[in-house]
């Protein structure tokens, strides 16, 4: 028989032909000859051996009827090794001498041992001299090698193997437990069980009793002989009323049965492709729904945090943009890096997906537009673009504002003092005294008027400036723009009046001078004298108070170097000083001396020497104060600049050191130094003096802190910004995740191909060979090179040009115009390794169908786990054949969508 033609197919269970004891008949090379010596033992096997004999010798025509005398001259015994082999053996002798008898038993011995068995104490002679011990000894050796031997479950022995299927085929029935091949069939059910499960269509299991074991036998008994073709082996009474049934008829039995629903092992088989094809394309669809998931949540967070990003609202206030930055820090700190987190897993599950499904022989995973990660990628570019904008608007803005502050109030220090100086300046010049007073009083006037025009014209400079810093706030959009220009048009309104006024009252001096003619000289030149001091020192005092605001040392020294050479002029000033003062004293002995009245007032300038005096005072105590207030300002720049060295020393360190690891981690990804997992262990450790070297980094925040709140917005001592460290640890972590990633996806093509690390090794050493700008991955130039290099026939005609481009779809699904390394190794080894196709999973579920072009929900839950035979139903397209019954599904297009053949 076919079924038993292959004596090697899963090796043989007995002692090999060097003496090894092998499998199941290692443990029975002596055939129990203790049992054999029990005469019960000896009847129930001379009847189960019988049985069996017959049922292969019945094909040739023939019978025994007393197993040891039949066997005597070798005929039958050679005619049924040649029906159950299938094989034909030596010619027999035909002499009815005895050595003619045992020529015959040696040559069927004989071709025994030629089929790997070692038939231990068993000779030709006392087969011939009819010893019923050693010929069933040697009918048992016969049916372990043909019958038994061949099966195979799971790699176990055939025996255990035997066991195995019966327990998993009877495991659904109830008061069936397989345990042996004796006590366990005692009752029948273990019998019925087996033949309902592959013919449910011979008998009604329900209806049968645990406690009718003789009625369970024989039915068994007489469903096998009369529907599945299995002689009556064994007998009912026997069984029962043995103890301990013979294992080795019932093991006789039993295989026949294996060897009758061998078709039905098939559907099984099938059944397992089909759970494994199943289970491959689930996953995948988990795998995908979760990267859609991350995928969707991440691009959510992105829409969501680009317009807080974009906002350019500060409320033209200092604390609202100091509290923005603070918020800034705090997303930095707290919200992004999980997002950083989330997308390096979002790139890895992706990567890991597309790796099964290129493994797996499945087209290529497409996510739902604008999910791809190019899409993400872009999202992300755009989100660090905005933070960086963000940052800098930040910054700008606190400078801006902190300039408008001191520019608001170096403004309402300046009108103030402009204010103050012109009240009452309009009314002065619309009077018209000078028409009333003498003649050396209208000189007086004329001269004091005179002297106003002059500090009119000093007063100019002011006017101007106030005019400067209003529109300069203007410009920097001042929140209270409104109230400064009109303050400033008021200011500029009445300068213009002043200017009108004081023309139109130097006329009507001028028309009164032809009858003026006297002046004090001495009074002329103290108001000339006095005046320009005097607003040297209205001056001077402004300049004392004046507000400054500085960002380096050199501003706050080019400040100090000018307020030395400022004071290095106090010596003149207080020379001029000194003359003015005399010019009081020198008047008032004069008027003392000649009595004259009215000499002590000044009729050229409201000036007095109080005044003058009360102004150098104040002079010479400011100076002290603005030195004081100097050397402050020069403390805190030199703070600033410590902070500035600080973070210089430390950004020093952790740039070149995240340079480094770039560099490192970039080398591994080349792929040539040591073996995957010594590439994996190494990126490992990577990884972890990364997340060891974090603190470093808050460090270096924490300094960045102190620096931005002491408004420090340059450092000449480093090349490096917080900005592009953040950016380098993002790129750093993102790309030990990546490698890490790409590693493990070569482990994993690597493992599941079959390839060696040398073939590795080679395949990477000619990858690289032709990626000469580094950067993992090659253009189609440079692929088409490396496979000519590898030994792959690629044409210049036009054939060598289609098949290249068939290549290249296959290594690049895509089309991104690139071939990257594990895509390339998919390629180098795909070819030669056993994958599931569509056409195997159609004839695995035609097997199930029982050849029918369609399949029936029973059939899939019968023959398919629950989870698994759901899936199929529900995915299932109904068949629409011209043969198709109720409720028939197509499973042919089913299993060409399952790898991307056509549409589910």
């Amino acid at each position: 028989m076919a079924q038993y033609a292959n004596p090697n197919q899963f090796g043989a269970p007995m002692e090999s032909m060097d003496g090894e004891p092998q499998g199941y008949m290692a443990q029975d090379e002596e055939w129990e000859r203790e049992g054999l010596l029990d005469p019960a033992w000896e009847k129930q096997q001379r009847k189960t051996f019988t049985a069996w004999v017959n049922s292969h010798l019945r094909k040739a025509g023939t019978q025994i009827e007393n197993i040891e005398e039949d066997f005597r001259n070798g005929l039958k015994l050679m005619l049924l090794l040649e029906v159950i082999s299938g094989e034909t053996l030596p010619k027999p002798d035909r002499g009815k001498m005895r050595f003619h008898k045992i020529a015959n038993v040696n040559k069927a011995l004989d071709f025994i041992a030629s089929k790997g068995v070692k038939l231990v104490s068993i000779g030709a002679e006392e087969i011939v001299d009819g010893n019923v011990k050693m010929t069933l000894g040697m009918i048992w050796t016969i049916i372990l090698r043909f019958a038994i031997q061949d099966i195979s479950v799971e790699e176990m022995t055939a025996k255990e193997g035997l066991l195995l299927w019966c327990q998993r085929k009877t495991a659904p029935y109830k008061n069936v437990n397989v345990q042996n091949f004796h006590l366990s069939w005692r009752d029948g059910l273990a019998f019925c069980a087996l033949i309902h499960r592959h013919r449910p269509d011979l008998l009604d299991y329900s209806k049968l009793s645990k406690d009718n074991p003789l009625e369970n036998l024989n039915l068994a008994f007489d469903i096998a002989e009369k529907y599945l073709d299995i002689p009556r082996m064994l007998d009912p009474e026997d069984l029962l009323t043995n103890e301990k049934p013979d294992e080795r008829q019932i093991m006789t039995y039993v295989s026949c049965y294996y060897h009758a629903f061998q078709g039905a092992m098939q559907a099984e088989m099938a059944a397992n492709r089909i759970c494994k094809v199943l289970k491959v394309n689930q996953d995948n669809e988990r795998l995908m729904e979760e990267y859609e998931r991350l995928a969707s949540d991440l691009l959510e967070w992105i829409r969501r945090t680009l317009p807080w990003l974009e906002s350019r609202q500060s409320g033209n206030s200092l604390v609202a943009v100091q509290k923005k930055l603070e918020e800034y820090r705090e997303y930095r700190r707290k919200h992004k890096p999980p997002r950083v987190e989330q997308k390096a897993k979002l790139e890895t599950n992706f990567n890991t997906l597309q790796t099964k499904l290129r493994l797996s022989n499945r087209p290529a995973y497409m996510p739902t537009e604008g999910r791809m990660i190019t899409d993400i990628q872009r999202a992300w570019n755009g989100l660090l673009g905005c933070e960086k904008t963000f940052e800098e608007w930040l910054l700008a803005e606190l400078m801006r504002l902190e300039r408008l502050e001191h520019l608001a109030k170096k403004f309402k220090h300046k009108a103030d003092i402009h204010e103050a100086w012109t009240s009452g300046k309009e009314e002065m010049l619309s009077s018209q005294d000078y028409k009333n007073c003498k003649i050396f009083e209208l000189k007086a006037m004329k001269k004091k008027h005179e002297a106003f025009e002059s500090d009119l014209a000093a007063h100019q400079d002011r006017v101007e400036q106030i005019a400067a810093i209003a529109q300069e706030l203007n410009a920097l959009d001042y929140w209270d723009s409104a109230a400064v220009n009109g303050r400033c048009q008021k200011i500029c309104d009445q300068w213009d009046r002043l200017g009108t006024l004081t023309q139109q009252r130097r006329h009507g001096m001028d028309e009164a001078e032809k009858v003026l003619e006297r002046v004090d000289s001495l009074h002329l030149e103290f108001a000339k004298r006095a005046a320009p001091f005097n607003n040297w020192l209205d001056g001077t005092r402004e300049d004392l108070v004046d507000m400054f605001i500085v960002h380096t040392l050199d501003e706050i020294q080019g400040l100090i170097d000018a307020h030395a050479q400022f004071k290095a002029t106090l010596g003149e000033a207080d020379k001029e000083f000194t003359s003015i003062i005399s010019l009081i004293h020198e008047c008032e002995s004069f008027a003392k001396q000649y009595n004259v009245p009215g000499a002590t007032i000044n009729p050229y300038t409201n000036l007095t020497g109080k005044d003058v005096q009360s102004k150098w005072n104040e002079v010479k105590t400011l100076v002290p104060q603005r030195d004081q207030t100097l050397q402050d300002e020069l403390k805190k720049q030199e703070n600033n600049e410590a902070l500035r060295r600080q973070f210089a020393e430390k950004s020093n360190q952790v740039g070149p050191w995240i340079e480094r690891q770039m560099d490192a981690v970039a080398a591994i990804g080349m792929g040539m130094q040591g073996s995957l997992e010594e590439q994996l262990s190494r990126l490992r450790e990577y990884e972890e003096a990364v997340y060891q070297f974090k603190p470093h980094l808050e460090e270096l925040e924490r300094i960045n802190q102190q620096i931005q709140e002491s408004f420090v917005f340059e450092n000449r001592y480093t090349q490096y910004t917080m900005e592009t460290l953040r950016v380098g640890w993002e790129q750093l972590v993102t790309s030990v995740n990546r490698t890490i990633n790409e590693v493990e996806n070569q482990i994993l093509t690597r493992d599941s191909k079959g390839i060696t690390q040398e073939q590795l090794n080679e395949f990477r050493a000619s990858f690289n060979h032709f990626d000469k700008s580094r950067t993992g991955r090659l253009n189609p130039e440079e692929f088409k090179n490396c496979l000519i290099s590898l030994g792959y026939s690629v044409g210049q005609d036009k054939q060598g040009e289609i098949d290249f481009q068939r290549i290249l779809s296959i290594v690049d699904p895509n089309a991104s115009g690139y071939v990257q390394f594990d895509c390339f190794l998919d390629f180098m080894t795909r070819e030669s390794t056993d994958v599931d196709t569509a056409e195997q999973v159609i004839d695995s579920f035609r097997i199930l169908a029982a050849d029918k072009p369609y399949i029936l929900p029973e059939e899939l839950r019968r023959e398919l786990p629950p989870d698994q035979a759901e899936y199929c139903i529900q995915r299932m397209q109904p068949y629409s054949g011209i043969d198709a019954v109720q409720g028939a599904l197509d499973y042919m297009s089913f299993s060409t969508a399952l790898y991307g053949e056509s549409d589910l």
